[in-house]
């Protein structure tokens, strides 16, 4: 089974965490027919082999990205734009996909990319309080409700194909920290670095952006040359 058609296998048998705490509500994407097809198309297309992937991790799908598109980092205009995946999936842009995408261009467009790296999240589903987004670990107990149902997320992710020895935290503050405690309980990666998260660098750097881009293409090749 190829890498792609794997993951393709695990989000159709993801079920969503139970028992959340009052008032916190699930972004789930995956039931949604033409999110499905887009999945599919994606990961048909660009993860099509059974060679392993380093993985690069954020903290949980956002209502603009990954929550509509089902593909994390990956908003509606990149899926034509970059991607050439046409849909019918409603919305525009979202500050992290951008940037991812100029990095993955950076790097030499989407299939060298996607050849060596895999994007996920820590949690594969969003989180959403008033309709806005929320990321996990902002919830009191809500990081230790969830942990075991992470690991069984990433050790089905992880069994499609992943270069163990090394995986980055897309951000440098709390995911970064819960992300390496995380790997200390449950020993998915040789070791974890940090990188700076797209959003922080799209909301307050972005004068610098070239400067981060190519921060992260010298991260990811010499990691894929390791």
């Amino acid at each position: 089974m190829t890498f792609g058609e794997a993951i393709i296998d695990f989000f159709a048998n993801l079920t969503p965490p139970a028992d959340l705490p009052p008032g916190v509500d699930i972004l789930w994407p995956y039931g949604d027919d033409e999110v499905k097809r887009v999945m599919a198309a994606f990961y048909r297309e660009y993860l099509a082999d059974e060679g392993d992937r380093i993985f690069l991790i954020g903290i949980n799908p956002g209502r603009f990205g990954a929550g509509v598109t089902g593909l994390c980092f990956t908003d509606p205009v990149r899926l034509v734009k970059d991607l050439a995946i046409p849909h019918g999936l409603a919305g525009g842009r979202e500050l992290s996909a951008d940037f991812v995408y100029r990095v993955i261009a950076a790097y030499g467009g989407p299939r060298d990319f996607y050849r060596h790296f895999y994007l996920t999240a820590l949690s594969p589903v969003g989180f959403l309080r008033d309709g806005k987004n929320l990321n996990y670990y902002d919830v009191k107990g809500l990081p230790e409700q969830l942990d075991g149902w992470m690991a069984e997320a990433m050790e089905v992710q992880t069994a499609a194909g992943c270069d163990r020895r090394v995986a980055f935290s897309m951000g440098q503050g709390a995911n970064f920290k819960h992300l390496v405690a995380f790997n200390q309980r449950h020993s998915f990666f040789d070791r974890v670095e940090p990188l700076p998260h797209p959003r922080w660098v799209m909301q307050y750097r972005r004068k610098r952006l070239d400067e981060f881009v190519a921060v992260y293409v010298e991260a990811l090749r010499k990691a894929v040359g390791n």
